[in-house]
């Protein structure tokens, strides 16, 4: 899982930390609205549209891994 993170971090250009929270708060049930919304400090400011773009990549490369 870790391997995931760090490559989503590379690719989008952000910390590991925030790639690791807003995967824990996507894999807890939370919608990128609310994300982007309500738990922004979670995610050291991630906006929507980087949320957006992590959910998607994250989604594509988990299926490529299956």
């Amino acid at each position: 899982m870790q391997n995931i993170h760090a490559q989503l971090a590379q690719e989008l250009k952000v910390a590991m930390r925030q790639v690791e929270a807003a995967v824990a708060l996507l894999d807890g049930g939370a919608t990128v609205p609310f994300i982007a919304r309500y738990r922004k400090e979670a995610t050291g400011g991630l906006d929507d549209i980087q949320l957006r773009e992590l959910e998607q990549r994250l989604a594509y490369v988990r299926e490529l891994q299956d």
